[in-house]
């Protein structure tokens, strides 16, 4: 709760009064008219009421921003209170939002404005719309109060700032083969392998070795050979989102940075749900890698990172401090586990990152984010040449990564890396040559 340090000061509309009101009176003495007088009243009355009347106390106002976080798309209440001792005939809030956050009404700034009466605060409430994941700042709320018939007012009053939490939007991403490579056979969730597990795959004739609670006694009985039920087994594995932050291309709230957040939240919930383990590290915050870890708590570890996720400042001079160097990325991958990178794959750097997983032996998949459509803002008369040449270079180097058993696939939501995972996974399964 903020209070001011100023004083009640007298409003254009006091002056008025009785500058209005004393030139009436003057007016009827010297031309001694009684109508003058009767005109004179109202104001001359008015401001020594407002006088009499005049208020003590000092405003405040206090913001209060919800703790829970929401969807892009959703819409919170942030409360504003306004406490005074004194009556106050007007109090005018007006709400400073940051980008993305947009009132409900639609008008611009949100403001609101209220009669308080002396004593009990008064709640006043903004709804408003996130456009866009993002953590940002929110506030202060302005108070402009009038008192005393309007004719005196507090200088403007600050309240003090709150924190609004927007997670992204995540798809209904899903993939029908999930674990390229396991590291163990317990899991969550089934593979394509058969083994020990709770899906069924089929029944088969019985071979030595089998276990005798895997008989099914139905088939048996029906065709008097020993059947066993088959089953697949349960695996899990490890996954790396690489999100490469160092460039946004775009116009949000749909640029590349926005499709790759969105998305490496996407696929981050669908394998915790899967009971895997996933580890997240931003190619622009060098000193800040989520570890693998599984479970409903790790997810919001991982939100909370790429609420975070924005390009660095110094890499357009030229400079890479704090950045992550693909040796380091190399190190933080585990040998068997699934690497996911989540990038417009719009410099060498990018490209680099990728080809040193792949010549490690990782299982990598490349998503684009380059935003459909994409055309550069115009900065000269060769800006357009110069785009082309670079969409020419970029699909070499993307086709070069196909060379190297990096699949390379555009974000498009739900079901985008089906296809892909089913290569990558009989990728992983297929014999390697020794280098």
């Amino acid at each position: 709760m903020a209070e001011s340090n100023g004083g009640w000061r007298p409003t254009p509309a006091f002056g008025r009064a009785v500058g209005v009101g004393a030139g009436l009176l003057l007016a009827a003495i010297l031309l001694r008219r009684a109508d003058l007088v009767v005109l004179a009243a109202p104001l001359v009355i008015g401001a020594a009421l407002a006088l009499t009347d005049r208020p003590t106390g000092r405003p405040a106002v206090g913001l209060t921003v919800p703790g829970d976080a929401v969807l892009e798309g959703g819409e919170t209440t942030l409360t504003a209170t306004v406490v005074s001792s004194d009556t106050l005939d007007l109090a005018a809030l007006v709400l400073t939002v940051p980008p993305w956050l947009e009132p409900v009404s639609g008008h611009l700034p949100p403001a609101a404005a209220v009669a308080v009466p002396a004593g009990p605060a008064v709640h006043v409430p903004f709804e408003l719309r996130s456009a866009r994941w993002g953590r940002r700042p929110v506030g202060p709320v302005t108070l402009h109060a009038a008192a005393a018939y309007g004719l005196l007012r507090w200088p403007p009053v600050s309240s003090g700032t709150g924190m609004a939490t927007t997670w992204p939007l995540r798809e209904g991403f899903h993939a029908a083969d999930i674990v390229p490579r396991a590291e163990g056979l317990v899991g969550a969730h089934r593979s394509r392998r058969a083994g020990e597990g709770s899906d069924v795959a089929g029944v088969r004739p019985f071979v030595p070795g089998d276990r005798l609670r895997r008989v099914n006694w139905r088939v048996t009985g029906r065709t008097g050979e020993l059947h066993v039920t088959s089953t697949y087994s349960d695996r899990e594995t490890e996954v790396l989102l690489c999100l490469d932050s160092r460039h946004d291309l775009g116009r949000p709230p749909a640029s590349s940075l926005d499709a790759g957040v969105r998305a490496a939240a996407a696929v981050a919930e669908h394998y915790l749900r899967a009971g895997d383990r996933v580890a997240l590290v931003d190619l622009g915050q060098r000193y800040r890698p989520v570890p693998a870890r599984n479970g409903r708590a790790h997810l919001v570890r991982i939100l909370d990172l790429l609420l975070d996720a924005r390009p660095p400042h110094d890499t357009t001079r030229g400079r890479t401090a704090g950045l992550l160097s693909p040796a380091e990325l190399t190190g933080l991958a585990a040998p068997g586990a699934l690497v996911v990178l989540l990038g417009p794959l719009s410099t060498p750097a990018s490209l680099q990152a990728v080809a040193t997983l792949a010549r490690a032996g990782r299982s990598v998949v490349a998503v684009d984010t380059l935003p459909a459509g994409f055309v550069p803002h115009r900065r000269g008369d060769y800006t357009e040449l110069a785009f082309r040449l670079w969409r020419l270079r970029r699909d070499a180097d993307v086709r070069r990564l196909g060379e190297l058993g990096v699949p390379v696939v555009p974000w498009r939501g739900a079901g985008s890396l089906d296809q892909v995972l089913r290569d990558v996974s009989r990728a992983a399964r297929a014999p390697r040559v020794a280098r």
